[in-house]
């Protein structure tokens, strides 16, 4: 697994793909389980931090790079995107990573600058349409 240290008292400072957007993450346990706190102004959305080596496995699985693809939960994902994945009820979790109802979307988002952080993985910083691949 992924070394996911960082609590809320020192978490990992990022910025979205094309960094525009500056949020921090961290780990806490929420419900019994590891989650990954992401607090972008005063939202915080969770996602399941079984998603770090869920997707890292994916992404060495596709080989190549794949689009990010984020959106919110009320809309539609991408096809064949990082996005569409992090909801699908196909995925090693069996559907979304997010854990907030209603703040579930936005995977693509905010999850790839942190493996990237990590050192798992590449990942592009254009204006838009942005990608990863495993490292």
């Amino acid at each position: 697994m992924a070394e996911l240290d960082r609590t809320k008292d020192n978490p990992w400072q990022l910025k979205t793909p094309p960094g525009t957007s500056a949020y921090t993450m961290h780990v806490e346990e929420k419900d019994g389980k590891a989650v990954l706190a992401c607090t972008v102004g005063k939202t915080v959305l969770y996602y399941d931090a079984r998603c770090i080596d869920d997707l890292h496995a994916m992404l060495e699985a596709a080989g190549d790079w794949v689009e990010l693809g984020g959106a919110d939960e009320q809309k539609p994902a991408k096809p064949g995107t990082v996005e569409a994945w992090g909801r699908d009820p196909s995925n090693p979790a069996g559907g979304w990573y997010g854990l907030k109802k209603g703040l579930r979307g936005r995977f693509g988002v905010y999850v790839p600058p942190l493996m990237e952080a990590l050192g798992l993985c590449e990942l592009e910083h254009n204006p838009k349409n942005n990608r990863m691949r495993a490292k």
